[in-house]
């Protein structure tokens, strides 16, 4: 109900007909500002496209702007320690286990890394935000039951998830590796290293120009994909999200997956981003219920 496409479609190709879309820029910071610039400028045309398309229309454009938040979650609070993040992300990777989610995440993956698998090189895969990396083990898991050769190195900016998910990859003995990374500007990843650059669980975290400073970034360091997978923007799930995560029993982490829930983005929006990360369209945006899947197509595989 909430993703809005008519609407979007058609605020879409009004801005595109003016000249407004794609927005050009030439340095990272331009990309950061203009992106969310203009996600805010197409949301403000998809408000007038509902207008004009009738009461149908303009009344779930009003429940998504009723719904839709920049708060921040707690687990992303300046006052929120490393040890409290920990125990958080713990929780979000009990739930995760709970619901099956990692299965299905891994079997949206395996695919992708399968069109980028030549000869007998591991396709190399760099996860953004990994926390303590629930979703890099159930994939490189997965991965070696299968016989598909992958070298998974999980990242965050968290030193605390950095060090637990490196005691459980030395425990579990699985191709994963963690290390400390803005996921802004990749600082230290050596042009050509990675194949695919993979954020699952964490876009709506980040604001659409941060986003898009990822996939600028990840095409910039050579890799052949983005792939991004969050929760799907839907009624259903603002209801649904934090009633699983009541189950974890910490107040705090219900309301974040309230306040997640709100901030999950539109298909459509994410295909905006990463139109304007990129320059270029053609971007694959699904739905997988309960999930989004992002995936952008960047340089050439050819190793």
């Amino acid at each position: 109900m909430i993703q809005l496409r008519t609407a979007g479609y058609k605020a879409l190709d009004n801005l595109r007909s003016r000249g407004e879309f794609p927005p050009q820029w030439s340095s990272p910071t331009e990309l950061e500002t203009i992106t969310n610039n203009f996600i805010e400028r197409f949301l403000a045309e998809r408000l007038d496209a509902s207008r004009e398309l009738g009461p149908g229309f303009l009344m779930p454009e009003m429940i998504d702007r009723a719904i839709r938040t920049r708060e921040i979650e707690n687990m992303d609070a300046a006052s929120t320690d490393g040890t409290e993040k920990l125990e958080w992300i713990r929780a979000l990777d009990r739930m995760n286990l709970m619901t099956q989610s990692y299965d299905h995440q891994v079997s949206l993956l395996l695919p992708i890394i399968g069109e980028l698998r030549q000869g007998r090189a591991p396709v190399r895969i760099l996860e953004l935000a990994s926390g303590s990396g629930g979703l890099a083990f159930a994939l490189a898991g997965q991965a070696a039951k299968s016989g598909i050769d992958i070298v998974v190195t999980a990242s965050d900016i968290v030193q605390e998830t950095v060090s637990e998910g490196n005691r459980i990859a030395a425990d579990r003995q699985l191709p994963v590796s963690f290390r400390n990374l803005n996921a802004f500007d990749y600082e230290g990843v050596e042009k050509g290293s990675v194949d695919m650059v993979v954020i699952s669980q964490s876009m709506h975290h980040f604001s659409p120009g941060q986003l898009a400073l990822m996939i600028a970034g990840a095409k910039a360091i050579g890799a052949s994909a983005f792939v991004g997978i969050d929760g799907y923007r839907s009624l259903l799930l603002v209801g649904g999200v934090p009633l699983v995560a009541s189950m974890q029993g910490i107040g705090a982490f219900t309301m974040d997956g309230l306040t997640s829930a709100r901030k999950f983005y539109s298909e459509l929006e994410l295909g905006i981003i990463a139109d304007v990360a990129t320059r270029e369209t053609g971007h694959r945006v699904e739905c997988s219920w309960p999930l989004t899947l992002l995936q952008v197509k960047l340089n050439k595989y050819d190793r």
